[in-house]
């Protein structure tokens, strides 16, 4: 007795192998790119840790001008909101802005409402075109920045003569004030600027970088020389680090959208996924060399593929494409027995003559029979089909 041997089953599910070649690819790019950003996350933050903030003894904090000003009796104050910042101006008040950029039009707006009139001095550090404009009226940023950072001061303001070459070089300033000091000019624009007020003793400066606030560059150059002129000039000084957490920047009657509530940057990062993603496409895209040939699984008989596509032909109601499959096929045949070539085998005026010579029939109903127009309905389908082979017989034949 002999037992019955068992098929083998061919699974065409991939290996664990090979999903891993295929993915092992994107797998290290992932972990690059998380590397990569564990790394720049720790770098800026070591770095720019408590930046211009008066408390902070690191790198880019202002503590050492803090402790410099304590020293020559000025008082120094840290406020976050909109609120202190405006009630603390006054005659006797230098009010520092630190990222004057952070704030809203509507906070910038009431800001300057409450120090114009003051009588005291109002110093915007690296105000860009967004706020400079609200802040200091008659003043514009330049889109272009300083491209030395060291610069001399080349004008008559008091403290600059007196503190010699700084650190301002960053953004530039124009103004249409008469009365203003320009100072520390780069390609004849300034980097720091000193605007009278339109009434009383107070006035505003803009300074282009926050460089001679920061505590490993106070001791360069001038900058703690004009760092304690500028911020020195009155006995208090309230030092605003403007905070996104300040229930000022929502507003009453100013509704903000989604893309108000993104940070500033999320254009930039959206259009670098999208190259990376544009990268990864094409690289997994590219193909190098032939196509490779695979085995399938199992053997299918030419039969069964003719007859597979025949059903979806019947099922789609497709006479016309099955007509012209046909038709196609025959006349392919036809050219090669006739000694047409193949490449005009499916131009009338090269195939039909050679048949008509080969067969001495009516032109026009071998035109209507290899050209003519797809049949309406099956049996219509089923005579063309017929009539295609005795026509193909007809010509072996001769």
């Amino acid at each position: 007795m002999t037992a019955e041997a068992t098929p083998t089953i061919t699974s065409t599910a991939p290996t664990g192998r090979q999903v891993w070649t295929r993915t092992r690819g994107i797998a290290l790019a992932v972990v690059l790119i998380l590397a990569a950003a564990v790394a720049i996350a720790a770098v800026r933050s070591t770095t720019r840790h408590g930046e211009l903030d008066p408390r902070s003894a690191d790198p880019y904090g202002s503590r050492a001008v803090a402790a410099l000003l304590a020293e020559r009796g000025v008082s120094t104050r840290v406020v976050t909101t909109l609120g202190a910042a405006r009630a603390a101006a006054g005659p006797d008040t230098t009010l520092l802005v630190a990222v004057p950029d952070l704030l809203t039009p509507r906070q910038q707006a009431r800001l300057h409402a409450a120090t114009a009139t003051a009588g005291g001095r109002t110093v915007l550090v690296a105000a860009g075109s967004w706020s400079v404009e609200r802040l200091a009226p008659g003043v514009t940023a330049d889109p272009a920045t300083s491209g030395d950072s060291t610069l001399a001061p080349h004008c008559t303001l008091p403290e600059a003569r007196r503190a010699g070459t700084a650190d301002t070089g960053g953004i530039r300033y124009t103004t249409t004030h008469l009365d203003a000091d320009s100072c520390y000019p780069s390609e004849r624009l300034a980097t720091l600027l000193r605007v009278p007020a339109a009434s009383g003793d107070g006035d505003t400066v803009v300074l282009g970088a926050p460089d001679i606030l920061y505590n490993d560059r106070l001791d360069e150059q001038g900058n703690a020389s004009l760092a304690l002129q500028l911020l020195g000039s009155r006995p208090h000084l309230v030092w605003y680090l403007p905070s996104l957490a300040d229930a000022s920047a929502a507003g009453t009657g100013e509704r903000k959208s989604f893309f108000d509530l993104l940070p500033s940057g999320w254009l930039w990062a959206t259009l670098q996924l999208f190259i990376a993603a544009a990268f990864a496409a094409f690289w997994r895209a590219r193909r190098f060399g032939p196509l490779v040939a695979e085995k399938l699984p199992v053997a299918i008989r030419a039969s069964e593929t003719t007859e597979g596509r025949a059903r979806l032909y019947r099922k789609a109601n497709a006479r016309d494409r099955a007509a012209a499959a046909l038709r196609a096929a025959t006349r392919s045949r036809l050219a090669a027995l006739v000694g047409v070539p193949l490449a005009r085998a499916h131009t009338p005026e090269a195939l039909l003559p050679a048949l008509s010579a080969h067969l001495a029939g009516d032109g026009r109903a071998l035109h209507s029979l290899l050209f003519g127009p797809p049949p309406g309905d099956d049996a219509a389908l089923i005579a063309l089909t017929d009539q295609l082979d005795a026509l193909e017989r007809e010509v072996r034949r001769s």
